[in-house]
Order: structure tokens, then C-alpha cells, then sequence
């Protein structure tokens, strides 16, 4: 699932699809504890990482506190020694100990006792968060940077390609277009609506290449005789959504893209991205995903 985005205007990275512009909210009752494991799960690797490390270095720097507060509470560490302090509470949290250091007091026992149990702790929650980051399923799909609005096979149709990345298929994949713009109800209040479109082919029984997708405007379709500048007017966006079962992972995965307006080009074609090889396979250029030519006697959009 592709994680870039791009406001009105702007272009995706390459091999990415376009995203809406976001979208802020207020009065929201933010939770940090209840939605820890939510955030741990969607920040970066980076991220991640570095508050690893660094909660790790603040618990062994509090219990380093501790032992330097207690009298002669580690045997063959000078008092007030920080910085050995802090080696031994290294030590007793990763349970290395290489027999120079020990707890010579009570108060230190007991002290060494309650970090061993905090270790055992950290390097539990550890093991499930970086397992469940590396466990979790996704899809490695490209969406073309843009939509096209041309005829195919003599009707005006909407078009957009999805490819898969990977080499396994998607079983019993099935992909959604949702169009999204404002519009005026009957009180005269400007709504955002959503209109389910309508697909020539929604799902297919395996998906292992690329998919053009396809919704032709026809007298039933909320597209009917609309033109650029009008989907310019009324902030139209594309909502496309793909979900099928890895049969690798034997997991749903859901992949998901947003066109705007810009996006949605009229008078364009796809170039073919498909080629066969003298031995006879067929070959999915990825590269070429993107690529549009100008219809004949049609206006030239960039």
C-alpha cells in the first residue's frame, strides 16, 4: 500500500498513485495510550528505531540513578561512579552479566530484582511490536499516476491501471471506483457526494499482472456529459479501492488510491504495457504504467 501523498495540484512520486488533499479535523479526543499500538504500527522504521534505542538508554539511565543513590549497593564500583553504574544496569537488563559487577546491598537486590522484571517487559512488547511490523500483510500494487476519460470501443469510458509488483496472485481480487465531488441538494446546501460507478469487469479470479479498469459513460452514469472544466468545478475525486487474498500469506490485503480532478485527463489513451517474447511469455513492463499518448485530433493535456 502506497504511503506518499500529494495535494491538488501536484503530482506523485513515480509509481505511486495520487492522494487527496488531507484532511484535518477538529474536537478529535486524542488518546496516546489507547492508540499507542495503533501509532507504533503506522510510524516510520526510523522512527521506530530511534525510540527504541533511546526509551532503552532512559531506563537504564533511571535505574543508573537509582544504584548511584544507594551506598556501596554494587560490589568493586566506586560510589558515585555513574557511568559504571549505568554499565551495570546494562548488564542486568540484557541478563549478560559478566561476573565483575553484583549487587552487594538489599536495597541494590531488590532494586536489580525490579529491573529485571521491567527488561523482561521491554523485550516482550519488543518482540511483538517488530513482529507484528514485519507480519503485517500488505499489497505491492502501482495505480497509474492518472485516470483517462477517452473512448473504448466506441463509448466514452473512464480508465485507470493497477499492477501487482509481486510475483504471487491475488485470489478472488475485487476493485471499487468511487466518485467523490460536491454538489447542491434540494435545500441548496453544497454536499460531498459519493456515487458507487459502475465497472465493465470488478473482480477477477486471480490478479497477477495489470488490470484496466473500466466504467463506461452512459446515459446511467454520473460522468454523463461532464467535461474537464466541470470536473475542475466541482472538486471531483476518484476513490479506488482494491482487496484480495495473498496466497502466499493467505491474508486479505487492501490497497487503496485517490485521483483529484487534476488527475482525471480527457482525450488520452494508455500506452500497451504488455509485450510477448519470441519464446511466447508475456511480459508486464511496469515502466510504462504511466504512460499516455494524445487521441487523435484530441487536445494535448500535460
Amino acid at each position: 500500500m502506497p504511503k506518499h501523498t500529494s495535494t491538488a495540484g501536484k503530482r506523485a512520486p513515480y509509481g505511486v498513485a495520487p492522494h487527496a488533499t488531507p484532511v484535518r479535523s477538529r474536537g478529535q479526543q486524542y488518546s496516546l495510550r489507547g492508540d499507542a499500538y495503533h501509532i507504533l504500527l503506522t510510524v516510520s522504521w526510523p522512527t521506530v528505531l530511534l525510540g527504541t534505542v533511546l526509551l532503552y538508554l532512559t531506563i537504564n539511565l533511571i535505574f543508573a540513578a537509582i544504584y548511584t543513590s544507594l551506598p556501596d549497593s554494587v560490589a568493586r564500583i566506586p560510589h558515585h561512579h555513574f557511568a559504571q553504574y549505568f554499565f551495570f544496569s546494562v548488564q542486568t537488563m540484557s541478563t549478560v552479566g559478566y561476573g565483575e559487577m553484583y549487587p552487594a546491598t538489599t536495597p541494590a537486590n531488590l532494586v536489580m530484582t525490579l529491573e529485571a522484571i521491567v527488561g523482561a517487559l521491554f523485550y516482550a512488547l519488543l518482540t511483538g511490536l517488530f513482529f507484528a511490523r514485519f507480519s503485517y500483510p500488505t499489497a505491492r500494487l502501482m495505480f497509474s499516476r492518472v485516470a483517462l476519460i477517452a473512448p473504448y470501443d466506441g463509448v466514452p469510458t473512464l480508465m485507470l491501471r493497477i499492477a501487482n509488483q509481486r510475483r504471487n496472485n491475488l485470489i478472488q481480487a475485487e476493485v471499487s471506483v468511487t466518485l467523490l465531488r460536491q454538489e447542491e441538494n434540494l435545500e441548496g446546501s453544497q454536499i460531498l457526494r459519493m456515487h458507487d460507478l459502475r465497472l465493465v469487469r470488478s473482480r477477477t479470479p486471480f490478479f497477477s499482472m495489470s488490470w484496466l479498469v473500466l466504467h463506461r459513460i452512459d446515459e446511467t452514469s454520473p460522468l454523463h456529459g461532464q467535461d474537464a472544466n466541470d470536473i475542475q468545478a466541482c472538486g471531483a475525486q476518484l476513490a479506488v479501492l482494491l482487496s484480495g487474498v495473498d496466497e502466499t500469506l493467505n491474508q486479505t490485503v487492501h490497497a487503496r488510491a485517490i485521483y483529484p480532478s487534476d488527475s482525471i485527463l480527457f482525450g488520452r489513451r494508455f500506452v500497451d504495457m504488455i509485450s510477448v517474447s519470441p519464446e511466447g511469455d508475456r511480459i508486464v513492463n511496469l515502466d510504462r504504467i504511466h504512460e499516455t499518448v494524445a487521441l487523435a485530433g484530441e487536445p494535448v493535456q500535460p
